[in-house]
């Protein structure tokens, strides 16, 4: 039992947020159940070969990955004292996974180590206060759309992930990017399931029923595993045969128990790229891993702590610079340890929606995670269609928010509706948060009030506008 008032009580902050132990333990079960699938898909897309023809290792980048994420969310609970999880990062992670793929001269420790001096640069920009002044200076509309399409995104990923929503594939010969199901169809068991847990949870949520987001995702795994051993439905690709009725990637089973690999740490070259690839090429790939996991983790964390009321009277994250720093350390760690930068998860949001508001949730996430480098059940028991019903509330918890935005100001509204609609559009949060800023900059321009601008929204803006002309600025250079 907490004792409201104790050290412990007090350093977290539990009581004055209005939580209590128990919220932040369903919470930290909930968000590990939430983006635990990391652990097996870090490893797929990290799986090709590098120019040497060596590759990673599925088990080792798994159990890495479960091991950089449990100590960095650990981390990010104790210091940073925000329930917001760490883990490597899908933007950056399939960046790496291509540019090793295309350059001929790349290995898989000189990319890591690109994600590693990126990593540097960015712990540099915290240190000095620089990425703590950029957040200071977004107009609040802007934060709220970040937070609102922050709620989108989360929501299509779950929607996605549950093949509830699917994407067409471009020799179906349609111009229609996704549709319902598998060819307008709602089909198979696990799709079934998906659409148990959200009714389940929608139901649970409005009746203020306490675990209601943990509660529907226990129950559609228990549905999902009976169903699996009852009917060997099957995962949606086997490696070689498509089933459109199968379970999204992972398929509930027992595995047992392995001893991890961790080989992997430290295998990173931190400069092995600028002698395969020359300074100016290098620098370029350096960039573009630094203005992702920067912008990426900022408009996180901004819709994260909205969500969770942490956020002050002026809009101000408590401790944010210890959030930023743990953030940037995630990005050096996952680089040294070869499986990319580790950044704050929005799954987390599955844990604040089931109450989470302080770092104890985080450790008991972290803690999960290390339990999975042993015990591959806790990841492979819960598919994806019993954690995205959580994911499709939680989103509609964030984008309740949008009412605070000033449509009328379309200085501040068109910035914000770029923003909310290309981060799910785009499948980016660092895509949208740039064509917000771009706008917001270049509106406040033509109606005369550059004043109103922040000097640092010029300087990201002009970040931005170099990051998006990445591709033209590759061509030029003759790179793949």
């Amino acid at each position: 039992m907490l004792k409201q008032g104790s050290a412990f009580d007090r350093y977290f902050k539990i009581s004055e947020r209005g939580s209590n132990l128990s919220r932040e333990i369903r919470g930290g079960f909930a968000t590990f159940f939430a983006m635990s699938y990391i652990v097996v898909l870090n490893p797929l897309i990290l799986s090709g070969p590098d120019s040497s023809g060596n590759t990673l290792g599925f088990a080792a980048v798994a159990a890495v990955t479960a091991f950089v994420a449990g100590i960095l969310t650990i981390l990010m609970g104790a210091w940073g004292r925000h329930p917001f999880a760490l883990a490597a990062g899908l933007g950056v992670n399939a960046f790496v996974a291509v540019t090793v793929a295309t350059n001929p001269g790349l290995t898989w420790p000189d990319m890591m180590g690109l994600v590693v001096l990126s990593g540097v640069t960015m712990m540099i920009l915290v240190l000095t206060g620089f990425r703590t002044a950029v957040f200071k200076a977004v107009p609040d509309g802007l934060k709220t759309a970040i937070v609102v399409g922050i709620g989108l995104f989360i929501a299509l990923i779950g929607l996605v992930n549950a093949g509830f929503v699917r994407r067409i594939p471009d020799a179906a010969g349609t111009t229609v990017p996704v549709g319902l199901g598998f060819d307008g169809k709602l089909l198979g068991w696990p799709t079934a399931v998906f659409v148990f847990g959200l009714i389940l949870t929608i139901a649970l949520v409005v009746r203020k029923v306490k675990g209601a987001i943990l509660i529907g995702i226990i129950a559609s795994t228990i549905i999902s595993v009976i169903l699996e051993m009852t009917l060997h439905i099957g995962p949606s690709f086997d490696g070689t045969t498509a089933n459109p009725q199968g379970w999204s990637l992972v398929a509930p089973s027992f595995t047992g128990w392995s001893a991890p690999d961790l080989s992997l740490i430290g295998k990173a070259n931190p400069f092995g790229a600028f002698e395969h690839l020359g300074f100016v090429a290098a620098t370029l790939l350096a960039f573009v891993i630094l203005l992702s996991i920067f912008f990426d983790a900022m408009g996180t964390m901004v819709g994260l702590a909205n969500e969770a009321g942490t956020v002050d009277k002026d809009g101000n994250i408590p401790d944010v610079d210890r959030v930023l720093q743990v953030d940037a350390l995630g990005a050096i760690v996952g680089g040294g340890a070869s499986v990319s930068s580790n950044q704050i998860y929005v799954e987390a949001g599955a844990g604040i929606g089931e109450g989470a508001r302080t770092g104890v949730a985080s450790i008991v996430t972290g803690l999960l995670f290390l339990v999975a480098m042993f015990f591959t059940p806790l990841i492979n028991l819960v598919p994806f269609e019993a954690v995205a019903p959580a994911l499709v509330v939680v989103g509609f918890m964030m984008v309740s928010q949008v009412g605070k935005i000033d449509w009328q100001d379309w200085g501040i509204a068109i910035p914000a509706f770029l923003t909310l609609t290309l981060m799910p559009f785009t499948y980016s949060i660092a895509n949208g948060l740039g064509a917000g800023f771009i706008a917001y900059v270049l509106i406040r321009t033509f109606q005369g009030r550059i004043k109103d601008v922040h000097p640092l929204m010029w300087a990201v803006a002009g970040a931005f506008l170099l990051f998006f002309a990445v591709g033209p600025i590759e061509a030029a250079l003759g790179m793949p």
